[in-house]
């Protein structure tokens, strides 16, 4: 199964205050998250994470503390904050699911690529802050109650029967 998440900010402590966060510490935040995250994905699951997953430049230190301890397979593309990843790492992650053509950018688009065809755009970086456009959706933690978006969640959200 695929999954969809965005701007965990983990180890990020003003992001609490930033997004009204309902957390005290950055401590407890990062470990909702992680509990979050492994209460719905599975270890044979593979998760695209739409940027800012943490707030810290040091590669080992984050694959240890907040990489390794998550389930399934993880594809990172660079957003605004993650300076741990390469500068080479990707931006756009593309791939047909189920016959359903997924485009995911730590950006929201406003056009994209099969746009016109009925593609899907995730991305994050509004912290839920940007209005609905049809075939799009913000799959950061702040919009989706700190948890990733599931492809199957999606499909119901992209007909309009959820959220």
């Amino acid at each position: 199964m695929y999954w969809f998440t965005a701007d965990q900010h983990f180890n990020h402590k003003n992001i609490i205050k930033y997004c009204n966060r309902p957390f005290k510490t950055v401590e407890e935040m990062d470990e909702t998250l992680i509990t979050n995250f492994n209460e719905v994905v599975k270890p044979g699951d593979v998760t695209i994470h739409a940027g800012d997953f943490c707030f810290d430049s040091r590669k080992e230190g984050v694959y240890r503390t907040y990489v390794k301890p998550l389930n399934g397979t993880h594809i990172f593309l660079r957003g605004s904050h993650d300076r741990w990843l390469p500068k080479s790492a990707k931006r756009v992650w593309t791939k047909t699911i189920e016959g359903q053509y997924v485009i995911v950018c730590h950006y929201a688009m406003r056009v994209w690529e099969k746009s016109n065809y009925g593609s899907w755009m995730l991305y994050g970086h509004s912290h839920g802050r940007l209005e609905p456009y049809p075939n799009q959706w913000d799959v950061g933690v702040d919009y989706n109650n700190y948890y990733p978006v599931s492809f199957e969640q999606l499909k119901e959200i992209m007909k309009g029967e959820a959220k």
